[in-house]
């Protein structure tokens, strides 16, 4: 018997881009419905994330003439991962599995199939990972390749190549929803659930229409994010580099005192305020790294909602 899929797709500002997404989406649900690999109760599900545009009003008139199209409206801008999960965990109540799409039409469509083939075999998380990245700037590809390798330095269990393009199954959905903190970064959260999984691979477009909703500053801000929410070795490094100067400054004392009594001493202006200004520097960068970690414990603390939900869009 053919399983109910949901698509969540997250949309801020998306006006340009959201009617080809549905055109090809319902085009996609029509070939795999009558193919037997999902059931006709199939629905998408548009999350609006306090858009500025006409996001929400070409949504309500997309489900209004299509109601295997359904809309999630948040009350305001929660950020990209709080749409994707309000949207996951609406979804999970009615679907038996679920994939994440961003509304950029960048992810092939096309691997869909695959993925719901993966689930049939039975996978509970399959992973669409970029094969190519031809559509990237050399800065875009070089610096998102370097996050990915330093996320794995770092202790964080990360899929290579793997952004939110993903399908999950109702039974990791429901213990994903056991995770309750507040600075979210599904691409680090979903390999912790566990159970079984497998990736699907495929090569990704430039964006359809529109602007990027992630330039360079959100991009770095999220992948600090990434790593502050999931890995504590950037603390552990401070203490491991704390440990190295003193040491050295053991050895520097003893060799200035060796230097005194052989009458070797000289002014050194220079080598003063180098270390002045080398070590304030890491004093500072240090504490600013420590602030961090104490900043997302006192978010943490307040267990504020992550998304609220305005209004949604449902057969009835």
């Amino acid at each position: 018997m053919a399983k109910i899929l949901f698509m969540v797709v997250p949309c801020y500002n998306e006006q340009e881009v959201i009617t080809e997404t549905t055109n090809r989406l319902a085009q996609k649900y029509k070939e795999l419905i009558e193919a037997g690999k999902i059931a006709p109760e199939s629905k998408v599900l548009y999350v609006n994330d306090g858009s500025k545009d006409n996001t929400w009003k070409m949504i309500k008139d997309i489900h209004n003439k299509d109601k295997t199209f359904r809309g999630l409206c948040l009350s305001r801008n929660r950020g990209h991962q709080n749409a994707v999960l309000a949207g996951l965990m609406q979804a999970k109540e009615e679907a038996d599995m679920v994939i994440s799409m961003d509304a950029d039409l960048q992810d092939d469509i096309n691997a869909i199939d695959e993925m719901v083939d993966k689930f049939n075999e039975g996978y509970d998380v399959v992973y669409g990972v970029r094969d190519k990245r031809k559509t990237d700037t050399f800065f875009k590809r070089f610096t998102a390749q370097a996050y990915y390798k330093l996320l794995l330095k770092m202790g964080v269990d990360i899929v290579y190549n793997h952004a939110d393009f993903r399908l999950m199954s109702k039974r990791v959905l429901d213990n994903l929803e056991d995770y309750k903190e507040v600075n979210l970064f599904l691409r680090g959260l979903v390999p912790m659930v566990g159970f079984p999984s497998t990736s699907v691979y495929y090569e990704r477009h430039e964006r359809f229409a529109g602007e990027s909703k992630y330039p360079l500053k959100k991009m770095l801000h999220f992948a600090f994010d990434g790593i502050t929410s999931l890995s504590i070795k950037p603390i552990r490094l401070i203490t491991t580099l704390g440990l190295i100067i003193f040491m050295l400054s053991i050895g520097i004392l003893i060799y200035s005192v060796v230097m005194h009594i052989l009458g070797n001493t000289f002014a050194g202006w220079s080598s003063i305020m180098v270390s002045v200004w080398a070590l304030g520097g890491l004093q500072i960068l240090s504490i600013g790294i420590i602030g961090e970690y104490i900043g997302k414990i006192y978010l943490e603390t307040k267990s504020r909602p992550r998304f609220i939900i305005q209004e949604y869009l449902n057969d009835n």
